[in-house]
């Protein structure tokens, strides 16, 4: 399926959340996509216009929960948004031959065990091919695999993000890598491993770039308590419970740490022990010749206007509804089959100056 010759991408955007909310406005802006439908599986979203859902004026698309529809668009592309990925849907949308950026804790599919194979046989028979990013893991991988073009030999690569999560108000993602857990529960050990297990598919899609097999794939938590009640407005993390994880996913060859992705959160003042933290980010070290340090962080623009931690949070669904966004062109003119950064062109940031829509009135 393709599109081009000065035709714009016809899209479907899957599901209105948070993330899905930044990619519908990015959408309505691009003069390279078409939002030509949308998928809310909410009974009360449906019906109503894709723009008013969003936060933007009306775009004249209205949301629908029904998926025949939908595929009966026949988009070149679903934008696809969700927490968690589902299999069987994905299967469906893909062996109609749509092809789909996605944002679902999807890098390279090796997490999936049996059911990447069911993804690769529905691309295959429609034609199709699914990519996934985001912001981390995603984003942060590819600034890693460009710093690394640098040097003419490569010891080990590094992506250290931290992070105060203190204000990202959300138990869901945060309780299964043990946010809130009594630090002594002896089922505690392996959930930041289980809860970030999408690292490790950051860690293959590296380790397949710099052109190194890996003998085997581990992760190393850590955890902290907070010494009093954490107050986090839809919850509270009692005294004695993980107020902070650690993760750090290995690519080990030959015995070697070749790849490390770790990830460290906090919460909270009164952390135990008291984890500091060299501000929010990422630290990305290439050891090799010549080695490579970056250091990437994130502001607000200077027209910012939030006044709520919320309005700050979608600085974050922004950056995570993006990569799989740009990807578009390149995933829609991608050989059938799973895609990942290293099979597709650098992917451009066209279409990011035009506005084609103003915010709805509160």
């Amino acid at each position: 399926m393709t599109a081009g010759n000065g035709a714009a991408y016809r899209v479907v955007q899957w599901t209105t959340g948070n993330v899905g909310k930044s990619s519908v406005q990015a959408l309505a802006t691009h003069p390279d996509f078409d939002l030509i439908g949308c998928y809310a599986w909410s009974p009360d979203k449906a019906g109503r216009d894709v723009g008013e859902l969003c936060g933007i004026a009306p775009i004249g698309v209205a949301a629908t929960n029904d998926v025949d529809a939908l595929l009966a668009l026949k988009p070149d592309c679903v934008v696809y948004n969700p927490m968690w990925i589902d299999v069987d849907e994905l299967v469906r949308i893909l062996s109609a031959g749509i092809n789909v950026v996605a944002s679902a804790s999807f890098i390279t599919g090796h997490n999936l065990g049996a059911d990447r194979e069911r993804l690769e046989q529905a691309c295959q028979r429609g034609g199709s091919t699914i990519f996934g990013s985001g912001v981390s893991p995603g984003f942060a991988e590819l600034l890693a695999i460009v710093a690394a073009t640098a040097c003419d030999r490569i010891d080990k690569v590094t992506i250290s993000e931290s992070a105060d999560t203190t204000f990202y108000d959300s138990p869901d993602t945060e309780r299964p890598v043990g946010f809130g857990t009594p630090i002594d529960d002896p089922e505690l050990q392996p959930m930041a491993a289980k809860g970030t297990a999408i690292f490790a598919e950051g860690v293959r899609l590296i380790a397949d770039a710099i052109g190194v097999e890996l003998d085997e794939i581990r992760c190393d938590a850590q955890y902290a308590q907070t010494t009093e009640d954490l107050d986090l407005g839809s919850w509270t993390i009692n005294a004695g419970c993980v107020a902070g994880v650690f993760a750090s996913w290995q690519g080990i060859r030959d015995g070697k740490t070749v790849v490390d992705l770790n990830v460290r959160w906090r919460k909270g003042q009164t952390l135990d022990p008291d984890w500091q933290l060299d501000g929010d980010g990422w630290a990305i070290t290439i050891d090799g010749r010549p080695t490579v340090n970056m250091k990437v962080g994130f502001l607000p623009p200077p027209d910012f206007h939030g006044e709520t931690i919320a309005d700050f949070m979608v600085l974050g669904h922004i950056m995570t509804a993006m990569p799989p966004i740009n990807a578009i062109p390149a995933v829609v003119a991608a050989a059938p089959g799973i895609a990942t950064y290293n099979d597709l062109p650098l992917n451009l940031p066209r279409g990011g100056t035009p506005r084609k829509y103003e915010h709805a009135s509160a």
